[in-house]
């Protein structure tokens, strides 16, 4: 109150000073550091772990539970999250704010390379990156079937062909684009066949299905197989063995 009162006695003296306040507050607001996209530094790294084929109970016992057993260990960790899809391991390690970002993905990094020897062969490496929100996407598309065509009675185009056509006429366009630096693909449905196996002729021919999938990893490639020189000229010599149609699978000789 004993402002209010000195600013009643003394008027002028109290429009000095709000216009002081207000001289000031301009002279500050023309020096103030604004950033729309500050550069800070999270101190969050994810872990991302391929296990192609296994089920997701299996990736948490043979994958997640090892890794987390072993980052758990590393000091300043405020949080460890991990998640156990299809094929697939994700583990989100959050430092505390003080720990730097760069330091934290070393260690962790030196962790997984001491789990990386005791999982199996069919294990992918072990991607570790940092969490960086200037590599987030800044526009995401939705690709949806048409509702107009699926309401008039017509066949919608299904998750494969909506992938294909994705990946093949809009990531192409869009990577065309000046500016733009990659184009990622998330939630497709990539085409694939499936080669059902009989116990009964496996049993029978005394046949694993270890063997067969060797036969078709080894049987469904293109191979160099080097050149044929003359005198006149030098023919590359290639063995085009990769198979064109499903039915193919079939003539593949196992043993």
């Amino acid at each position: 109150m004993w402002f209010t009162k000195v600013s009643l006695r003394n008027p002028v003296m109290a429009t000095m000073v709000m216009l002081a306040f207000v001289v000031l507050g301009l002279f500050s607001y023309q020096r103030l550091a604004i950033d729309q996209f500050p550069n800070i530094d999270f101190p969050v790294v994810v872990v991302s772990v391929g296990y192609p084929g296994a089920s997701p109970e299996v990736v948490e016992s043979e994958v997640t539970k090892p890794m987390e057993e072993a980052i758990n260990s590393i000091a300043g960790i405020n949080a460890l999250t991990s998640r156990s899809y299809e094929g697939k391991s994700l583990i989100i390690i959050e430092f505390q704010l003080h720990i730097d970002g760069r330091k934290a993905a070393d260690d962790v990094r030196e962790k997984v390379a001491t789990v990386r020897p005791l999982l199996r062969d069919e294990v992918d490496e072990p991607w570790v990156l940092r969490f960086d929100p200037a590599s987030a996407p800044v526009w995401s598309v939705a690709v949806l079937p048409d509702r107009d065509t699926q309401a008039a009675g017509a066949q919608p185009l299904s998750p494969i062909q909506l992938t294909t056509w994705a990946e093949q006429v809009l990531k192409k366009r869009l990577e065309n684009v000046r500016g733009v630096g990659a184009v990622n693909l998330v939630g497709d449905t990539p085409r694939e066949i499936n080669i059902y196996l009989d116990p009964a002729a496996l049993q029978a021919y005394g046949l694993t299905p270890a063997q067969v999938v060797s036969a078709v990893r080894s049987e469904n490639q293109d191979l160099p197989v080097g050149s044929i020189r003359s005198l006149q000229q030098e023919r590359v010599v290639q063995v085009n063995a990769r198979i064109q149609r499903p039915e193919q699978f079939a003539d593949i000789i196992v043993a």
